[in-house]
């Protein structure tokens, strides 16, 4: 068993790696685009001062019809979307625009569950002395929520990780295409051993990072 996982550890190493960059480009994507819609979720509710039944509404249907597909088929449909972006359909360059269509909306909804543990009448305050929406988001709901903002990111890495196995299934490279190209089809239980006990550690490894930084900033 061991001559096998050294013998596929130049594999190993290259999909760990492809995983890292799936997952890495997903995150990002998640922070730029999920962290304003999930504040816009938030704002636009009733009583707060952005509030909009539309604009939630509308927001609110699309992030639950991406959130509703599941990742294998959003996978497949993004297909054309992906092989206009990256020039192709494989590899982990192409998975990462799914992931990242499938990280937003599910960040999206983490974010807005964090701002709505924030004391509504600390916003109120901050409107009555007249600070204006903008102030209010940089200096009291992104402060206040900023330990959710990064369990929440935790979360979502975890997630991805998972989606980027399954789409390791179609080409997507990382450490799913491994376990399928050396493990099952060649019925190599020695590589789907290492390539499962390798997502564990992982996974492990981010959930311990990002509950010492959320631990780290909680200054309450």
């Amino acid at each position: 068993m061991l001559d096998r996982i050294i013998e596929i550890l130049p594999e190993l190493n290259t999909a760990f790696f492809e995983t890292l960059l799936m997952v890495g480009i997903g995150l990002l994507v998640a922070l730029i685009l999920g962290l304003p819609i999930g504040i816009l979720l938030y704002v636009t509710d009733k009583g707060l001062f952005w509030e909009s039944r539309i604009a939630k509404g509308i927001i609110g249907i699309i992030v639950n019809l991406v959130r509703s597909v599941p990742f294998i088929i959003l996978l497949v449909f993004l297909f054309p979307v992906t092989d206009l972006i990256v020039g192709r359909i494989t590899g982990p360059l192409a998975a990462s625009v799914s992931l990242s269509v499938a990280a937003i909306p599910f960040y999206a909804r983490i974010v807005e569950s964090a701002a709505r543990e924030i004391d509504k009448g600390v916003i109120e305050a901050a409107i009555a002395v007249g600070a204006s929406p903008w102030l209010i988001i940089k200096d009291i709901i992104l402060p206040e929520t900023k330990p959710g903002l990064i369990s929440g990111l935790t979360i979502t890495a975890i997630s991805l990780i998972g989606y980027s196995a399954m789409a390791g299934t179609i080409g997507g490279g990382g450490i799913g295409d491994l376990a399928i190209r050396y493990g099952y089809y060649r019925y190599d239980d020695t590589v789907m051993i290492t390539t499962v006990i390798v997502l564990i550690v992982l996974v492990q490894l981010i959930q311990y990072l990002g509950d010492f930084i959320a631990k780290t900033v909680n200054k309450k």
